[in-house]
């Protein structure tokens, strides 16, 4: 990465800033590798795991547990980046990216990935328990290995299977309060398991083209934009029921079970208004991409208020 601090305007140099400015611009360089957009629901999902958790767990302990949560998401973000510093720059929607814009040394992202991964790791062990910090270790490897090195290049399933990589964090909540992996903890998992297709199939149709020009074979690149449609629809009826599973099992009570059915039937009229956006004949849209726009906004928000209904039914209802 260069330090310069001059660049060439209409054939003079002019100063890019005060140091202060480029150490500002290069932290938030190196915060971004971290992608905390993506950290935010993950954090938030680890953490509603760990308080409807059985049991109790010191307030320093579950700040620390988070913590490494939040360390590991970042972990794994920085590492992708480097794996993916090729597409990365083909693509209009992440060309910016420090690795690809030349900001930040591949091999320095590399370095600062593992040197996270195995340091959030080791602290979740000491600060909780091993059973904590093994499906935290588990969640890392599944993104880097499963996800990004093996399944996003190779097949339009790579979000079905690597999924199950953004489900972990509630389950690392549950086990560092109760030292274990339950059914309750795995139905948390299912949730978001079950939602990430259409979550990012959204995306993925309005942004199509990025992955197309990458070589990267998502699902509307390979089967087109109907297929996707269909997929984003038949995905969207299963949450539903998935989504209620902790009322079934005595996990929550109603008052979860009647926001996850409302929010529910909200997911579902903005999948039906992806499902039913014009086609031509070879399946491409023919309508604007609001639809999908408007429903992958609406999937972040829906997961977070599901989720604070969960967690609310337990700590206000005591459920």
């Amino acid at each position: 990465m260069s330090d310069s601090t001059f660049r060439q305007t209409g054939g003079a140099s002019a100063p890019l800033g005060t140091s202060d400015d480029l150490d500002l611009s290069e932290a938030r360089d190196w915060i971004a590798l971290l992608k905390p957009r993506v950290m935010s629901l993950v954090v938030f999902s680890g953490l509603v795991g760990l308080l409807v958790a059985p049991g109790g767990i010191h307030p320093v302990l579950a700040v620390t547990a988070i913590l490494c949560v939040a360390v590991a998401a970042g972990a794994s973000g920085a590492i992708n980046m480097w794996y993916d510093r090729d597409i990365d720059a083909i693509m209009r929607r992440t060309a910016n990216r420090p690795i690809p814009a030349g900001r930040i040394r591949p091999q320095a992202a590399l370095s600062f990935g593992v040197f996270l991964a195995v340091a959030s790791v080791v602290m979740m062990g000491l600060a909780t328990n091993m059973v904590a910090a093994a499906v935290l270790a588990g969640s890392i490897a599944f993104y880097v290995f499963i996800y990004t090195m093996w399944l996003k290049r190779r097949t339009p399933q790579n979000i079905v299977i690597g999924g199950a990589a953004g489900a972990f964090p509630p389950m690392i909540g549950w086990a560092a309060v109760t030292g274990h992996v339950s059914i309750e903890a795995l139905v948390m998992f299912a949730i978001i398991f079950v939602w990430t297709p259409p979550h990012f199939w959204a995306l993925s149709l309005y942004a199509s083209g990025d992955y197309q020009r990458a070589g990267v074979p998502m699902l509307p690149v390979v089967s087109g934009a109907k297929e996707t449609r269909r997929q984003i629809w038949l995905y969207s009826l299963l949450l539903v029921p998935v989504s209620l599973a902790p009322t079934v099992i005595g996990m929550s009570g109603l008052a979860y079970g009647g926001a996850a059915l409302v929010l529910g039937g909200f997911f579902l009229h903005y999948m039906w208004r992806v499902k039913r956006d014009e086609q031509d004949e070879a399946g491409v849209s023919r309508s604007n991409d609001a639809p999908a726009r408007a429903a992958f906004r609406f999937s972040i928000l829906y997961l977070f208020a599901l989720f604070t209904a969960l967690a609310a039914d337990k700590l206000v209802f005591g459920a």
